[in-house]
């Protein structure tokens, strides 16, 4: 849609859903410029790389907009991100959708503001090669049909005045715009308190080292200190509710997680060339310490509950969710429907799980293997080698037999044929 048009509908009021960074700053300026009253919106996500969204409120107000509002979507990104692991949902090379989460979360918080000032228009800034576009717009489809969309990266006149970065930064400076153009000129980075992900300017030269990223939830694997450490994490149906003894509310305990397994290098730095929805390839750096140990820890206390079949379901489960996250379809019946049919699974998910990080790497440590402590595992002695457990060694025999008749008749009418 055209700026043109949504005025030729008698829309003069709309509002965005911002961030504060260039692409912010650069469509709040110029939808001003074409006549717009507008109104931004920036959802408060625990964003690392703000010290105050405060900053952002300021910075929007002095790119042209009529209001600055910051909203809490802490409480609900931390429940999604909790699902995301949950389903162990990670997109092509393990990038954990921290992103992907956050945009129907950020579309669901801002839409009832909208309401309120019956704003019937929202913007926002992503561009018309990506997947966000996508989530923003599914999300705000779902939640509101009669809720208008307007992307400036798919209006003719804008991607004419700014066909990308450099031509953005350039206009922002020439209007004495609040960016940080040092920053925004050497990579884009979008926040959250589940991860970061960094992507374009320098780093869609493959040719160059992703070395020049300066993490912002810990450091390099390179850089982190030359001791390992311990963590011991108890999860309860599901939830994990104490970190090395600690208990903690979901927020805090992302947020302890991403300090402590940050300076160990976990999770940052994992590098993606991957397929994006619209069918194109992208490279994306992403950092996700919390959720990486968290999801590690997880994965491994499902080691001792899921049996095969149920771990095949898990395993199709997560790519299904994942996939969905990705390419924007959280809400809808398909993801529903998915994370009905792991909830029995998670209602079993109940042990601690301890881990030895190191330099970016995760390592299983210990269980408490209990009945008490796992009421759900099913690892017992029937795997020894020792002469414990239920499992006769002897029982196997017909068990064997029953599988070799199959093999027999392959060996004997087509295995000669198979070319191998």
């Amino acid at each position: 849609m055209n700026w043109r048009e949504l005025q030729a509908k008698n829309v003069n009021v709309v509002a965005g859903a911002v961030s504060g960074g260039l692409d912010s700053c650069t469509v709040t300026h110029w939808l001003k410029g074409k006549g717009f009253e507008v109104h931004c919106y920036t959802v408060d996500l625990g964003q690392p790389d703000e010290e105050s969204l405060d900053a952002v409120k300021e910075r929007m107000l002095g790119c042209g907009a009529e209001t600055a509002c910051i909203i809490d979507g802490q409480q609900p990104l931390a429940i999604a991100g909790l699902k995301v692991i949950q389903a162990q949902a990670r997109y092509e090379g393990g990038y954990w959708n921290t992103t992907g989460i956050a945009r129907p979360i950020t579309v669901a918080a801002i839409l009832p503001e909208l309401k309120k000032k019956s704003i019937g228009t929202l913007f926002h800034g992503a561009t018309g090669r990506g997947n966000d576009q996508v989530r923003f717009q599914l999300a705000t489809n779902t939640l509101d049909p009669s809720m208008e969309m307007y992307a400036p990266w798919r209006d003719t006149d804008f991607v004419a005045e700014f066909p990308g970065r450099l031509q953005m930064i350039e206009y922002c400076e020439a209007n004495s715009l609040p960016i940080r153009p040092s920053r925004e000129s050497r990579y884009s980075t979008d926040a959250n308190f589940l991860g970061l992900t960094h992507e374009a300017g320098d780093l869609e030269d493959v040719t160059i080292s992703p070395s020049f990223v300066e993490p912002g939830m810990g450091v390099w694997p390179w850089d982190a200190p030359d001791q390992y450490e311990i963590v011991a994490i108890r999860w309860e149906k599901g939830v994990p509710i104490s970190l090395n003894g600690e208990s903690l509310p979901l927020i805090d305990m992302f947020k302890h997680a991403n300090a402590l397994a940050g300076r160990h290098g976990v999770g940052i730095g994992t590098h993606v060339i991957e397929n994006r929805f619209v069918g194109v390839k992208s490279r994306g750096i992403y950092e996700s310490p919390g959720v990486e140990l968290l999801g590690r820890s997880y994965e491994f206390l499902m080691q001792f509950i899921l049996d095969r079949r149920a771990r095949e379901l898990f395993d199709h489960l997560g790519n299904v969710i994942s996939t969905q996250i990705y390419q924007g379809y959280w809400l809808d019946l398909a993801t529903t429907s998915a994370l009905a049919a792991l909830e029995p699974m998670t209602r079993l998910a109940t042990g601690t799980i301890a881990v030895r990080i190191y330099k970016g790497d995760i390592f299983f440590e210990t269980a408490e293997d209990t009945p008490e402590a796992m009421p759900h595992s099913l690892y017992t002695d029937d795997s020894s080698m020792e002469a414990m457990g239920t499992y006769d060694h002897v029982d196997a025999e017909g068990f064997l037999k029953v599988l070799g008749v199959s093999s027999k008749n392959v060996g004997a009418k087509q295995f000669k044929d198979l070319g191998r």
